[in-house]
């Protein structure tokens, strides 16, 4: 079964193919780095197996050389590795010497056990911590059309549930199979040498096991696999439901869904009970062949201590050996159950390491220039020269835009839904790079000077304001950490929000929820004008600032965004023209291109798509030419769900 082959409709597939050799490379660039760790480990793993297996070895010998039992009068008391000399003469001598080697091996096999579980966590640990800080930067740092193509939930999976896998796998994997190895080899080897013929009885159990073993993992797995599948399914349909529990109130469905979350819940039920039906029969046939195992030599090993034996199997045999060999096959026989968990640890391991270098590894449309200089901003000037871009080689977004934005200028960017607008302004914060064309401030080309300088001196206020838990005055300062308490009361002051950020319970240390669910949008929307206004950037990127508000609402964000936006070149992106009509130039975007440009009163005059625009909101509907209404009908048709602005 091949290591990957658990994983199904894996949102990371690209990226897991093009990882190559995925677990060679984790030890390799992270293992390195905590050898002392995995070294304390493996000796400890190993010490401390060997002195779990001294206690039934000594009980033997004991019985045999101490004890007054058949044949024990003529019994040597004897210890592999051990000198003649060190053993004392008498029985009562032995005794004591034998209880202080099992006492040694208990307490000294407790420290080990000790050092082996230190060893093991502290290498998985840091491992863990290393390679998910290490995704996130890298994730974080990656293009967005990369963020464009995965769900929220897909890439909190690598960061939580593969990286956590890696760690089971690097503890409890790697400890148990230390554990299973020594354990087996070493119980074999003293059953070989105890009595070679019985340990053959003993031994002849083993593939018998794995052989079992293999075939429930083999059977198993696809039933995991419909389960996880019916479990994204449940949590699908319940978010899903949840999310639009307003609707099915007002839609009066909630016996539907009621109907439609016992189906998927049935679906559940039904893939995991299969699995759970399979899984119970596991350990009593592993338990009947253990018992198979135990019978036979329990028998024969019975039948050479009496002095019989069984067909070839007449070796002598002492009870004190006889002793040994019982309790070390139990110990022999349950780590073999182990096989096919520590198997499939490290198939979802490999599969997890697959996609996370798989990630590391995905390669960046944003080449920054190890020489870029850092950007000087002096007067603001903005040029767009030619530009052509697209998200994918199959459709061009934006196509031969060129304008020029002197500093100090308001540049605004209209046009219909899916026109490229948004896409413009993205390409400015390099977000992406132009495909054709440049891009310049002050004379300096977008791609010759660092990102980071670029994006602290390009201040954006989005639609879609985010904030961050924790409080108001966290959120205003966010990227702007060494700002004190008062310059973040100005920046609220000149953002209109100073006045409900104080009648908020506890005022700039309100904390405002997840993603500020605790403000409303306006209040939100002004928060993250003041952030801006706080970072005192030379120029500014406002992307519909003013929709989804109330008028009232609209004009004091729009008094912020006046004084925001003095003496800053601006660029702006409105639904609403009133609140463009007196920018200094507009740029009308039609399919990706520029239909037109000038001033509110020049294109209004040209009677083009701007003054129809400006129509529709003006409610002159039934005045609009039947030529635009075909063309907003067509743009509409072609409009797929994602459409830039």
């Amino acid at each position: 079964m091949g290591a990957t082959a658990i994983e199904d409709d894996d949102p990371f597939e690209e990226q897991r193919e093009q990882a190559d050799n995925p677990m060679r490379r984790l030890f390799a660039e992270y293992g390195s780095e905590n050898k002392l760790a995995f070294v304390v480990g493996v000796l400890s793993s190993v010490v401390a197996r060997v002195l779990d297996l001294l206690p039934p070895i000594l009980l033997g010998v004991a019985v045999d050389a101490i004890f007054e039992v058949q044949g024990a009068a003529d019994r040597p008391y004897t210890l592999a590795f051990v000198p003649d000399a060190w053993i004392p003469p008498t029985e009562q001598g032995q005794l004591y010497f034998t209880v202080g080697i099992i006492a040694f091996a208990f307490f000294g096999g407790a420290a080990f056990h000790y050092s082996r579980n230190w060893g093991w966590n502290s290498f998985s640990q840091h491992i863990q911590h290393r390679i998910r800080t290490d995704t996130y930067d890298k994730m974080q740092r990656l293009n967005m059309d990369f963020f464009a193509d995965k769900q929220t939930g897909e890439m909190m999976s690598i960061l939580s549930n593969d990286v956590n896998r890696l760690e089971r796998f690097l503890n409890d994997g790697m400890n148990s199979a230390f554990r299973l190895g020594v354990m087996v080899v070493g119980i074999a080897v003293v059953l070989l040498y105890v009595n070679w013929q019985l340990a053959m009885i003993t031994l002849v159990i083993v593939p018998l096991i794995a052989v079992f073993t293999y075939y429930f993992i083999k059977t198993i797995q696809p039933k995991y696999a419909e389960v996880r599948s019916s479990v994204g399914q449940v949590n699908s349909r319940l978010e899903n439901n949840l999310g639009g529990i307003q609707v099915i109130k007002t839609s009066n469905t909630e016996n539907f869904e009621s109907d439609r979350v016992d189906d998927v819940s049935q679906g559940y039920f039904d893939a995991n009970w299969d699995a759970i039906s399979t899984r119970i029969k596991f350990f009593p046939g592993l338990r009947v062949l253990a018992g198979i195992g135990f019978v036979l030599t329990f028998f024969i090993g019975g039948t050479m201590v009496l002095g019989d034996g069984v067909g070839p199997f007449t070796s002598d045999l002492r009870p004190g050996e006889f002793v040994t060999f019982i309790l070390l096959s139990q110990r022999f026989i349950w780590p073999m159950a182990q096989f096919g968990q520590i198997i499939n640890m490290y198939q979802r391991a490999y599969a997890s390491s697959a996609r996370i270098f798989g990630l590391m590894d995905e390669p960046s449309r944003i080449a920054e220039d190890p020489d870029a200089d850092e950007l000087v901003v002096d007067d603001g000037e903005v040029v767009y020269d030619d530009v052509t871009f697209g998200y994918d080689e199959s459709e061009t977004i934006v196509e031969d835009v060129s304008f020029t934005v002197e500093g100090g200028e308001t540049l605004a960017l209209v046009g219909p839904t899916g026109a490229g607008k948004s896409t413009v302004l993205k390409l400015l914060l390099r977000m992406y790079d132009v495909d054709e064309g440049s891009i310049s401030i002050d004379g300096q080309d977008l791609r010759d000077v660092t990102i980071p300088s670029l994006r602290k001196r390009v201040g954006y206020v989005s639609q879609d304001t985010f904030m961050f838990y924790g409080t108001v005055e966290e959120n205003i300062a966010y990227g702007t950490f060494d700002a004190d308490r008062e310059d973040v009361i100005e920046a609220a002051k000149a953002a209109e929000a100073h006045d409900f950020i104080s009648n908020l319970p506890e005022g700039y240390d309100t904390e405002v929820g997840e993603r500020g669910v605790k403000l409303s949008g306006g209040q939100r929307q002004r928060v993250s004008i003041a952030r801006a206004i706080l970072k005192d950037p030379e120029i500014l990127v406002l992307d519909e600032a003013t929709s989804d508000v109330d008028t009232e609402t609209e004009m004091l964000i729009q008094r912020s965004l006046d004084r925001l936006t003095e003496e800053r070149t601006t660029f702006s992106i409105a639904h609403r023209l009133s609140t463009i009509k007196d920018a200094d130039q507009i740029v009308v975007l039609e399919d990706g291109r520029i239909a037109e440009r000038g001033d509110h009163d020049e294109l209004i005059a040209e009677d083009g798509l701007y003054a129809h625009l400006w129509g529709v909101q003006a409610g002159e509907i039934d005045e609009l030419p039947e030529e635009f209404i075909e063309r907003a009908q067509q743009r509409d048709a072609r409009r797929v769900e994602g459409d830039d602005d």
